[in-house]
């Protein structure tokens, strides 16, 4: 008999109703002391939160973008946005529960994702952007076919919605895939 653990994974937009369980999700990933059971925690140079409702609500009524619920067993698990932005997309707000990463989970969800990037919106790209002080983050994208460029952009210090920077020399580094 199958386990939860071994459910298929099932997709669908997200809708008002998740913000509460989304932004719960994203902050357990990446804040606080929750998010070291897994291995994509921010906490040792971010502090503060790192979405917030009004946030979630944005992504998912922006035209143009999805904000993929990923479910197993009825329980959602994770989630990835998708902004279609011209000639490519960009894939943001990717979030797998603490205690489910390093099993495979982002590599199936991110396969997804690119499926549905060119799929829906026929995209020959998929961008992202990662803190650059994320080596080890930045190393499992590479994996999984990004390359590196090298742009950097400004992190939003002082922009208390994106964390509290407990270091200062954070940027964001852009990562591309052809697909």
């Amino acid at each position: 008999m199958p386990t939860a653990h071994s459910a298929a994974l099932s997709f669908r937009s997200a809708v008002d109703a998740d913000v509460p369980e989304l932004v719960a999700l994203v902050e357990s990933a990446y804040r606080g002391d929750a998010s070291r059971a897994g291995w994509t925690t921010e906490a040792d140079f971010l502090d503060g939160q790192r979405t917030d409702p009004d946030g979630v609500r944005a992504v998912i009524a922006q035209p143009d973008s999805v904000l993929l619920v990923v479910e197993r067993a009825g329980e959602l698990i994770a989630c990835c946005q998708l902004e279609h932005r011209g000639d490519h997309v960009y894939f943001g707000m990717f979030a797998v529960r603490p205690g489910l990463q390093g099993g495979g989970l982002g590599k199936e969800i991110m396969a997804e994702a690119e499926r549905r990037a060119r799929e829906t919106w026929d995209a020959k790209e998929m961008r992202m952007t990662v803190v650059n002080v994320r080596e080890e983050l930045i190393a499992y994208y590479v994996r999984r076919g990004y390359e590196r460029t090298g742009e950097l952009s400004p992190f939003p210090y002082g922009d208390e919605r994106f964390g509290v920077p407990l270091r200062d020399d954070l940027a964001f580094e852009l990562l591309v895939k052809a697909l």
